[in-house]
């Protein structure tokens, strides 16, 4: 049994699709910021694996809330880790190309220093750290521009915003890969599954949609797969001013995903995919 920390969030929402044998832990059942109760969970429990897909994502707000988001972010995932270890089972750890700095314009190898921008990537930062130092077998998958037909995300604000807009303004000078959170509950999976027999391919690893391109560009292939005739503006990111800053190049080298026998996914058949649900619902 594999047991999942997280329940409603995107990548929470893929994985009851694709995996059968797991427990799905909400907020109520295990609240990350309580990391001793989440070690816990896992000692009691005592599942074969530990997916960690929860996570404090309010990239802005943790501007202003960063010892509660460490708690979140850094503290729990510790605390999960360490309880692996005490099991001798792995932990696959959901992390963020917010770790990095955003400079220059080649993609981040998974060994590439590390200097946060702001909140978010520190406290990002300190939970990879502390499963690193935890001893259990671990896969640290760092991510990027997660998009699905659950919760909040880029894909869901721009069609709601082409309800009532003919042009937006979209930031330009922003780099990344669009990656569906069905793509990386997929890559959770194998990887967790691998682990457990093989834990000798723990690290950190890369895992971002193919190709790479600006939020403008991406705003573009989400209006033209919807049918939406909006026209997107190109604007740096000066022009659109946030509590935390933002890296502008969010490209990851993502070759050593074959160690897991995974690649990189394209995005767009994703996109379609999302798309056509949320049509579905409306």
């Amino acid at each position: 049994m594999i047991l999942v920390f997280g329940k409603s969030g995107q990548v929470a929402c893929e994985l009851q699709a694709i995996i059968a044998d797991a427990r799905f832990l909400s907020r109520d059942d295990a609240d990350l910021s309580d990391p001793q109760a989440c070690a816990e969970h896992i000692l009691s429990t005592r599942p074969d694996a530990v997916i960690n897909a929860a996570a404090y994502t309010a990239v802005d707000k943790a501007e202003d809330d960063e010892d509660r988001a460490m708690i979140v972010n850094g503290d729990a995932p510790t605390a999960m880790a360490e309880a692996c270890a005490t099991l001798g089972i792995p932990i696959v750890h959901i992390s963020t190309d917010y770790v990095f700095d955003g400079n220059g314009d080649t993609p981040f190898p998974p060994d590439y220093p590390v200097e946060p921008l702001g909140a978010y990537g520190r406290t990002k930062l300190a939970g990879e750290k502390g499963i690193q130092a935890s001893g259990a077998a671990f896969a640290v998958l760092r991510t990027s521009w997660v998009f699905s037909s659950f919760g909040g995300n880029f894909v869901k604000t721009m069609l709601r915003l082409a309800e009532t807009r003919e042009s937006l303004n979209v930031v330009a000078d922003q780099i990344g890969g669009p990656t569906s959170a069905r793509s990386i509950a997929r890559a959770c999976a194998t990887m967790a599954r691998q682990l457990i027999a093989t834990p000798q391919k723990s690290g950190i690893y890369h895992f971002s949609g193919s190709p790479d391109v600006s939020w403008a560009d991406f705003a573009r292939a989400i209006f033209e797969t919807a049918g939406k005739n909006v026209r997107v503006n190109d604007i740096p990111t000066s022009d659109y001013p946030t509590p935390a800053a933002r890296p502008l190049n969010s490209r990851l080298d993502c070759s050593s995903l074959n160690v897991f026998g995974l690649s990189r996914p394209d995005w767009k058949p994703e996109l379609e995919d999302v798309i056509a649900k949320l049509e579905v619902r409306t």
